[in-house]
């Protein structure tokens, strides 16, 4: 089955389930359980079944699934055999960082474009992924058909960079931005708000003394 009559949420999870097999091939397993995968990747199992009759028939009653012929299933699915181009708007502090991680590449995805408000100043520290004028980001995704953006940029213009995004054709964002944003049921939101994962880890951790005595001052 085509790539385009496969629904965007599953071709979401399907990318989730592919990076979940290339680990366990790193790690050398051969097979896995329909419920060792769907707990790996973080859905119910009867949803994974549901994924994976799009790639047709798949695993053996009782073995579970080849680790390498599902790998290579979802890879033909999602293209991995090329990287996927991914834009991002917003090249402050955060997203200049993120434009130098190299670790994209190794997932399959390539940032081929940046956009910024002011792009000559985000080219002079040391970027080498093109960053243009943010004016510019709905004609570039539309005349090379991308379909995924990461998005960092200020709350206050978070929702009205979404919207040309959406409008542009981009199908999944990745937002950095600390705010709920709203799309169309077509286009998939993965929102990472730093300051609430790092509360959350707090509350794990458990605090000690609130002031360190001075050894000396005995």
């Amino acid at each position: 089955m085509g790539k385009d009559k496969i629904p965007g949420k599953t071709i979401y999870r399907l990318s989730i389930y592919h990076r979940c097999l290339r680990r366990l091939e790193d790690a050398e397993t051969t097979t896995i359980s329909s419920s060792a995968l769907a707990k790996a990747a973080g859905v119910n199992p009867s949803q994974l079944r549901r994924d994976l009759t799009y790639l047709g028939t798949f695993g053996t009653r009782g073995l579970g699934y080849s680790v390498l012929e599902l790998t290579t299933a979802i890879g033909e699915i999602l293209g991995r055999a090329h990287l996927q181009p991914v834009i991002l708007v917003g090249a402050g502090n955060l997203g200049a960082a993120l434009l130098r991680y190299a670790g994209f590449h190794k997932e399959g995805f390539e940032v081929v474009a940046a956009f910024d408000a002011a792009p000559d100043g985000v080219a002079q520290r040391g970027i080498t992924v093109p960053v243009h004028h943010v004016k510019e980001m709905p004609e570039i995704v539309e005349k090379y058909a991308i379909r995924l953006a990461i998005l960092s940029v200020p709350v206050e213009h978070a929702q009205a960079v979404t919207n040309d995004l959406v409008k542009a054709g981009i199908q999944g964002i990745l937002s950095f931005s600390p705010t709920v944003l709203q799309v169309p049921e077509n286009v998939t939101v993965n929102s990472v708000d730093l300051a609430l994962e790092l509360e959350q880890v707090s509350l794990f951790v458990k605090s000690g003394n609130s002031t360190i005595d001075d050894p000396q001052s005995e």
